[in-house]
């Protein structure tokens, strides 16, 4: 079964469900990587829509594992402006497909969103503190950047990680709150890029093949879950950091500039 894929493209589609375990339960920034990744295999929208189930099914693993550690007093907080910023990123997704004529033309968003979020990561590590989202208004303004960027190119997770950060959260329960936001805001997402299939059948989201090619990564998915546990103990968080930032930077620069 090739789906029309290169086998260069399965084992670069193979990685990114490696990665996504991996993400989720161990080492939450490296999930940046997949975002500029999947463009590769499955043009625009539907590099959009293949992503989601493969994140979905990653965010059950990180649910069982740390479902007792969430700090669901800062999930209420965010929720309400993170619902806003997808319904942002929902007219915004319908109204680029309505206007494009190229299957392509999400991927420079993409990449935009994907360089933003390295610079995020970047400001962080230098500022540390004084880079911080405290004030209500921060927190607002946190949930609707996190709610448009996980819409248009699931890419909430670099703003998310800022957030959490500085409420001071212990490491169980940084992941365990990250579990629960990720998976319930990634469901919600699922019948929306259902419904703007339906509505742009040009510019789906969700096809046969993009379906098919997320239930045959369910094995590396399986894989990477229980890797992220081990990359989290035995790597050098910088060193890892570092190779995360040039890769992302790399990918969304690819997408930005078409090449």
């Amino acid at each position: 079964m090739t789906l029309g894929l290169e086998p260069w493209q399965w084992l670069l589609g193979a990685l990114i469900a490696v990665i996504s375990g991996v993400a989720k339960t161990g080492v939450p920034g490296m999930g940046i990587v997949m975002i500029p990744m999947m463009p590769l295999i499955f043009p625009g929208n539907e590099s959009v829509g293949a992503l989601l189930p493969i994140l979905v099914f990653s965010d059950i693993f990180a649910v069982a594992w740390y479902k007792h550690h969430a700090r669901w007093d800062i999930l209420w907080k965010l929720y309400p402006t993170v619902l806003l910023g997808i319904g942002f990123g929902y007219w915004l997704l319908d109204d680029l497909a309505r206007r494009a004529a190229d299957k392509n033309a999400l991927n420079p968003w993409i990449g935009g969103i994907v360089l933003a979020m390295v610079g995020v990561a970047l400001l962080r590590r230098q500022f540390g503190e004084r880079f911080q989202p405290h004030s209500p208004l921060g927190t607002q303004l946190t949930g609707a950047a996190a709610g448009v960027s996980t819409t248009l190119a699931n890419a909430g997770g670099p703003v998310m990680s800022l957030y959490f950060r500085s409420a001071n959260l212990p490491k169980d329960q940084f992941i365990g709150t990250g579990a629960w936001y990720f998976f319930t805001l990634n469901l919600f997402k699922v019948p929306l890029y259902a419904i703007l299939t339906h509505r742009n059948p040009g510019f789906p989201f969700y096809t046969s093949r993009s379906l098919t090619f997320d239930i045959l990564m369910v094995p590396a998915i399986l894989v990477g879950a229980y890797l992220g546990k081990w990359v989290f103990v035995k790597v050098s968080q910088k060193a890892f950091d570092t190779l995360v930032m040039v890769l992302a930077a790399a990918f969304g620069l690819k997408l930005v500039l078409g090449i």
